[in-house]
């Protein structure tokens, strides 16, 4: 298929994003695309496949991913061409918090659930962005009461580089227009009523009427809802 099926507004979207991944290609090397396998990072992977191919593309495995995200992965990564560089958790950190708390404890508190998000996902980012000079996230604006004041660009203090949304200011809507258009590959929990994609037992399906991220933890408050991994710098 071609972009004939997209409005004018995405089209401009489009290349604003292509534009935005072409300068980090020529300004920031090596950088990489952080890719969850939902449905933003698969768009952003699209771009950068076609449009930035010298942006590497990597994955934080959790060990608690769901099987559709496996499938996903193995599919993009056939369908590109490209490696997927994947990082895992430190085994005796998991293996400490397992023994220590127990393999579901993140129900139990939000401490629990963070200190299991960071074990799982932000000290594999720290070694996934120490050979890198940026890295692209798949955020929206429209996604979270915590990403209302995201731009496409900030200085992530944390990790000491520079962090970019190429998409921030697209919808739900772009997001899978895009999709359409160009036969991305996709997750299939899409197809089940995710609209979000984490880890299997801290994601569920939403209803009808619900927010967009409403399956994330959902036995938190909305403000609690990030794993640390993009804690916005003051």
């Amino acid at each position: 298929m071609s972009d004939k099926t997209i409005s004018d507004g995405l089209r401009e979207r489009i290349d604003t994003a292509i534009a935005l991944l072409r300068k980090i290609e020529s300004e920031h090397q090596p950088a990489g695309l952080a890719n969850s396998f939902g449905a933003e990072d698969m768009v952003l992977m699209d771009l950068v496949c076609k449009h930035a191919p010298a942006i590497r593309v990597f994955t934080l495995d959790t060990g608690r991913l769901n099987a559709e995200t496996y499938d996903l992965n193995q599919r993009a990564r056939d369908h590109y061409g490209v490696q997927v560089e994947t990082y895992f958790p430190d085994a005796a950190q998991v293996e400490a918090f397992v023994q220590e708390r127990g393999i579901n404890s993140f129900y139990e508190s939000v401490d629990n659930r963070k200190s299991c998000c960071h074990i799982r996902k932000v000290e594999p980012l720290k070694r996934a962005l120490s050979d890198k000079q940026a890295w692209i996230t798949g955020l929206r604006r429209e996604q979270s009461p915590t990403r209302t004041d995201l731009g496409d660009y900030e200085w992530d203090e944390g990790n000491g580089l520079h962090k970019y949304n190429p998409l921030i200011e697209w919808s739900h809507d772009d997001v899978w227009a895009y999709i359409r258009a160009f036969d991305v590959p996709y997750n299939e929990l899409h197809d089940k009523g995710y609209p979000s994609i984490g880890c299997a037992p801290c994601t569920r399906a939403i209803t009808v009427g619900e927010d967009l991220r409403a399956g994330r933890w959902w036995w938190e408050n909305p403000e609690s809802k990030e794993c640390g991994l993009h804690v916005k710098s003051a």
